[in-house]
């Protein structure tokens, strides 16, 4: 009879079943089977949905509840290769002793408002998780001090989202790029406390930053696009000297592809320039609302971005009949140009465009958002 099988065959079966609810059956059967179910068992969501008034109202014992049921599974399922706990409001560092009981296995580990997670928790995490490749502490109050302990640990790090911690510095960042030298990601969006400069001497793999509305300083970006392998790099909202952006077209950023400067409102033409010129692969730009983009801009884009294949130019109150005529004369391989209507463009030169470019898509709704999207699984 199949229940007689050894345990090695029936983890054969239970690997070779695709549907989740023959997984999760699977168990139900009797306690040999439900071990060969929780010894497969790689990955784990625990998601626990919230709201501002639960957070502050007599709702706490729910959100206990949530934790006691993380405790459960985590000692459950001890052979778990990715882990998400997002919205775990009352996880304490004490919850992350559990890892301890899957060794060396966790490979991606996501915390997102964990608000209960500190610098304490990040040292338990480097010292029960060595082999983390990923790693999510969104809107979590952790410091420099954890992030150094992280970078201590967990030395294989290659994609860490930081966006909305408050409390990170390039002092934390300058830690994960000098021991992780596998790194290929960084989110630090809405970090105000980060200058940049944490990146330098950062590694040749570092090809992803998303740093939306930070208060990055023009050696900052120096830094960021040091390591040479950068290739989508996120500066939306960015409010610095107009030429400071004219350092990613250094000969540092040869590999970039996807640049969104959307929002940067100080951003001119003699960046513009040196983008496009020291830029040859960019496959993607965003420069919606990028009012000082102005006649020599847009021309330097027509006659450089070869490989362009799509242009974001939404509400650009500089972008004229004839920026949009050295666009027209460039730019082959343009797939997509959003643009918008109302701006300084007349009706005739938009109508020449579409004729002469009929292979061009042109929309006229803007997307805010552009390029790969990295989320940890």
């Amino acid at each position: 009879m199949i229940i007689h099988l050894p345990d090695d065959c029936l983890s054969i079966i239970f690997q070779k079943l695709d549907s989740s609810t023959d997984r999760e059956s699977f168990g139900l059967t009797c306690h040999p089977w439900l071990k060969i179910q929780n010894t497969n068992r790689k990955s784990l969501q625990f998601s626990s949905s919230f709201t501002i008034v639960q957070l502050y109202s007599s709702s706490r014992a729910t959100l206990l509840e949530s934790s006691y049921h993380v405790h459960r599974l985590l000692t459950r399922f001890q052979h778990l290769e990715h882990v998400s706990l997002t919205g775990c409001t009352d996880l304490l560092d004490s919850g992350l002793n559990l890892l301890q009981l899957h060794d060396s296995r966790l490979l991606s580990l996501i915390l997102d408002c964990c608000f209960g997670i500190t610098d304490l928790g990040l040292s338990l995490i480097a010292t029960s998780c060595p082999s983390l490749t990923d790693i999510s502490f969104y809107r979590c109050n952790i410091t420099d001090d954890g992030l150094q302990a992280l970078a201590n640990g967990c030395l294989g790090l290659k994609r860490i989202n930081l966006s909305y911690c408050a409390n990170i510095s390039d002092h934390g960042l300058r830690a994960l790029c000098k021991n992780c030298c596998e790194i290929l990601a960084v989110k630090i969006s809405w970090c105000k406390g980060v200058s940049g400069k944490g990146f330098k001497g950062c590694s040749s793999t570092l090809c992803y930053i998303d740093a939306e509305n930070c208060n990055l300083e023009p050696e900052g970006i120096s830094c960021i696009v040091s390591g040479g392998g950068i290739e989508y790099l996120n500066l939306h909202g960015l409010n610095i000297h107009g030429g400071a952006l004219a350092e990613i077209g250094s000969g540092f950023a040869s590999k970039l592809k996807i640049p969104n400067l959307r929002l940067c409102r100080t951003l001119g033409d003699e960046s513009i320039m040196a983008i496009a010129r020291g830029c040859p692969l960019l496959k993607e730009l965003n420069l919606a609302l990028c009012n000082e983009v102005r006649l020599a801009g847009w021309e330097a884009i027509g006659a450089n971005c070869n490989e362009l294949e799509t242009l974001h130019a939404n509400r650009c109150r500089n972008l004229c009949d004839l920026g949009l005529q050295g666009l027209r004369q460039g730019c082959k391989k343009l797939k997509v140009l959003y643009i918008s209507r109302g701006s300084r463009l007349t009706s005739t030169a938009l109508e020449v465009f579409t004729m002469v470019r009929d292979g061009v898509k042109v929309k006229h709704k803007e997307v805010i958002c552009i390029g790969p999207d990295w989320t940890l699984r």
